[in-house]
């Protein structure tokens, strides 16, 4: 059984997907750190808030509304989105374009009865 489980564990797919995953974490932190701090501080600018946190809708039968907060991680979202895709799915793609194989084409394997024939003429010729 530890055998078994020393097997799942670190079969090398396992471990590709481990490091992708801490990848993705580095980058989302990252990404998340570019949008609190450079992109939001030019929303800020141009919206007079240095993000949308602070926009909500107070007092609405005792309850607020906060959809500032849900806007801000929308940003955040579109930016970790746009840098996945621009950064890491275009480049891969075009990376497995160039690398890939070209698909050979197997011939089909001729009919039985078209075997047969070619067999009993084979034999014929050399008779």
């Amino acid at each position: 059984m530890l055998k078994e489980f020393k097997e799942f564990a670190f079969r090398p797919t396992m471990i590709e997907t481990g490091a992708g995953l801490v990848m993705a974490l580095a980058a989302v932190a990252l990404i998340t750190a570019l949008v609190e701090n450079i992109i939001m501080p030019i929303v800020g600018i141009l919206f007079g808030e240095p993000s949308f946190d602070g926009v909500m809708i107070a007092d609405v039968n005792g309850s607020l509304i906060l959809f500032g907060a849900f806007l801000t991680a929308l940003v955040t979202f579109i930016a970790v989105a746009f840098a996945v895709f621009f950064f890491i799915i275009k480049p891969y793609g075009a990376y497995q374009a160039r690398t890939a194989e070209p698909e050979v084409e197997e011939e089909e394997a001729p009919a039985a009865d078209v075997a047969l024939l070619t067999e009993i003429r084979d034999l014929l010729a050399r008779g």
